[in-house]
């Protein structure tokens, strides 16, 4: 296998996987559109809280709101390891749209595509997928986070309709989704073999987006409330069996967090461009400050532990193609990309000083929105249970 560094203007570690022909131009064709489509763009979504609608259509025109679907629902008919790809090119240069786009494919668009019935596949996933609608996904409540048995949100049936009543929180693409899956209890007293999953379409009475929140970072992209009060759809919007929609999240969530640590990867790769562009143009007593022992050692542990977080990542990701469970690794590489991308932000703003501290600059904003991956999709507290909890029944 390839040791060649695969970066542009050799800033990104030597990755020991060797990627095709095709996902190398692949790569390169969303580097390009993000540097000429998103970067002009970024500080001013972020300051305006300004979610980035025209944009999202043109990645639907891409393919990259359906990577991982076969054609006939839509979708671009790729595997894990271009969906790694492209969700780390996006989120390189603004995490906010890595984020739209995984949560539209991980989580929304998957759970129908891995839970539905034909006829649901061809419905939902064939306007997901190809970039006609754009999905959220409903499993966090205010007061059950991790503890999803704790959920209030009700779906009770009456006659050939289910009728939901609770609300969601941090929901991504809430206000502007056109499709949500939603987890509500059917049977309080069998906890989580009592959640089940039901797909909602905009417009449905009784169904709306509640307060968008006024976040730390990744500020382009939407989190919102999904508010249900006696929302009543057809029988048929039950996704999967009823009682295992819980069951069902859980397999979503082994995807989803391969996408989490894709989209750490994006925001760490920034990151490390950015300080490595910056400390060789720094001079200080008369020399760049690249050429410093204590700067090329930041260095140093930023690239080791960049490029292990990327071998993670693709571990899991070539697992998930070549249809294996990844529970384990997909937990193992969420959690390792996600902290580590914290402590590689982190330096970067160190690296550039008083610099690192204002909107000029790319670093600050990197800091902010890197955060949300240690805690979406299960914080590092939950992935160390998980992961504890594979190793043990191995």
């Amino acid at each position: 296998m390839s040791t060649t560094a695969t970066g542009q203007a050799g800033t990104q570690p030597a990755a020991y996987e060797e990627y095709t022909p095709e996902q190398q131009q692949l790569r390169s064709v969303i580097r390009k559109f993000a540097a000429r489509e998103i970067a002009p763009h970024v500080m001013e979504w972020d300051e305006a809280n300004t979610f980035p609608t025209k944009l999202v259509k043109e990645l639907g025109r891409m393919g990259l709101m359906g990577v991982i679907f076969p054609p006939e629902y839509g979708g671009s008919g790729l595997g894990y390891v271009e969906y790694v790809l492209a969700i780390e090119e996006l989120s390189r240069v603004d995490g906010s749209i890595g984020i739209i786009v995984a949560s539209h494919n991980s989580l929304a668009t998957n759970h129908i595509y891995l839970a539905g019935t034909e006829e649901q596949r061809k419905k939902y996933v064939t306007r997901l997928a190809s970039g006609d609608a754009l999905g959220a996904w409903g499993l966090t409540e205010p007061g059950s986070g991790s503890d999803a048995s704790n959920a209030r949100t009700t779906a009770v049936k009456r006659g050939d309709q289910w009728v939901l009543n609770g609300s969601k929180t941090f929901i991504t693409n809430g206000s502007h989704a056109d499709i949500a899956v939603v987890i509500a209890v059917t049977d309080r007293e069998k906890g989580t073999h009592g959640l089940s999953a039901f797909i909602v379409e905009k417009g449905t009475p009784g169904f709306r987006p509640g307060r968008k929140e006024n976040k730390l970072g990744l500020r382009a992209s939407d989190t919102s409330e999904l508010i249900f009060e006696d929302c009543a759809i057809p029988a048929t919007n039950l996704l999967g069996t009823q009682g295992e929609g819980f069951i069902d999240a859980m397999r979503v969530l082994d995807g989803g967090r391969i996408s989490i640590a894709a989209l750490s990867l994006g925001m760490a790769q920034g990151a490390f461009d950015a300080a490595v562009k910056y400390i060789k143009e720094r001079h200080q007593f008369g020399k760049a400050i690249s050429e410093f022992q204590g700067i090329q050692w930041k260095i140093a542990d930023m690239a080791t532990q960049l490029d292990a977080a990327r071998l993670l990542t693709l571990r899991a990701a070539r697992m998930k193609d070549a249809g294996a469970k990844t529970t384990l690794e997909s937990a193992m590489a969420k959690l390792y990309a996600s902290e580590v991308a914290v402590r590689i932000c982190e330096e970067g703003v160190q690296l550039h000083g008083g610099y690192g501290f204002i909107k000029d600059y790319p670093a600050e904003k990197f800091y902010r929105d890197v955060k949300l991956c240690t805690i979406g999709e299960g914080t590092s507290e939950i992935q160390r249970m998980v992961i504890g909890r594979e190793v043990l029944k191995r």
